[in-house]
C-alpha cells in the first residue's frame, strides 16, 4: 500500500493502492522525475471524480482535504 500525507503537518490521510498512485501521477504536475508532492484543492478533486477516479481515492483526498481549501500531499511506498 501507499501512505497519504499532509506535506504540512505530517499527518496520515489515508492509503491508496498502486493503480490510485498511477492516477495521481497521470492528472498531476510533477516537478521532477522523483517528486512526491502534490497540491490538491477541492476543483483538483471534483476533476478527478469527472475523469474517472476511484472512488475510494476520492474518499481520501476528501478526509484529507477537511475543511480547508487545498494541501500538499505526498506520498510514502512501503
Amino acid at each position: 500500500m501507499i501512505k497519504l500525507y499532509n506535506n504540512e503537518t505530517g499527518d496520515l490521510i489515508g492509503e491508496i493502492t498502486e493503480s490510485q498512485l498511477q492516477f495521481l501521477i497521470d492528472n498531476l504536475e510533477e516537478e521532477s522525475d522523483d517528486d512526491v508532492d502534490y497540491y490538491i484543492n477541492i476543483p483538483t478533486i471534483d476533476s478527478f471524480v469527472e475523469l474517472g477516479a476511484e472512488a475510494g481515492l476520492i474518499d481520501v483526498l476528501k478526509k484529507g482535504l477537511g475543511s480547508n481549501e487545498d494541501m500538499e500531499i505526498r506520498y510514502e511506498k512501503e
